[in-house]
């Protein structure tokens, strides 16, 4: 989509109602599913971390940003991501973390970056994080500059390719809780995207949908 045609939506993606667990559940593990239904986060004391949904023009079309994370000692090493990162106290509120982390990690400037609104929470229980999701838009054609220590790759996803049912697709992986599982995910160029920013993907291509409608 040209993304100045994109530009004219805006003003309902601000406005519209977000799907939350219906659509998270979508592109949920099967083995998540009832620990998503039953969580006592009450009980857990979950840390906190923003993502930033980043959207803006490359040659002329809409495209959303993801990561590929450094391979490490940890559950998400290697994973697919969104830009962000753990709150930090001198952070003034999530949306300040999301795009504190969103310039660590892609060199991309807060004030390059409008926050557009917060998308619904995810907890994420190998972990123990509760993520909260920000859409965010650059009216800019944007130049990243990863951070090596934390982002291997770069994805630069056009917005037509993101909303194609063609890549949603059943995989079968080992995780940081089980091996060999069936999971929901999104193949996108030669990667797999599954589990937490699958689910936070599922919520944001519903959006998409209902508010571009035969736009796409």
């Amino acid at each position: 989509m040209d993304f100045q045609e994109f530009l004219r939506f805006v003003p309902k993606l601000i406005d519209a109602k977000l799907p939350a667990f219906e659509a998270h559940i979508k592109m949920a593990p099967l083995e998540r599913l009832e620990s998503l239904k039953n969580i006592y986060l009450e009980n857990k004391n979950p840390r906190i971390a923003a993502v930033m949904m980043l959207f803006y023009p490359k040659n002329e079309r809409t495209h959303l940003v993801l990561i590929v994370r450094k391979t490490y000692e940890g559950v998400h090493s290697a994973q697919i991501a969104f830009p962000g990162g753990k709150y930090e106290l001198d952070d003034d509120n999530y949306a300040e973390t999301a795009l504190r982390e969103t310039h660590e990690e892609v060199g991309i400037h807060p004030d390059k970056i409008e926050i557009l609104k917060p998308f619904t929470e995810l907890y994420i229980p190998p972990s123990n994080f509760m993520v909260h999701p920000f859409l965010g838009i650059s009216i800019e054609e944007l130049v990243f500059l990863p951070e090596p220590s934390e982002v291997a790759e770069i994805i630069e996803l056009p917005l037509s390719v993101f909303l194609s049912d063609g890549i949603v697709v059943d995989t079968n992986l080992s995780t940081s809780y089980a091996n060999n599982i069936n999971v929901p995910a999104f193949k996108i160029e030669n990667h797999i995207v599954w589990g937490a920013t699958a689910m936070m993907l599922s919520e944001l291509k519903e959006v998409l949908k209902e508010v571009l409608g035969t736009s796409i």
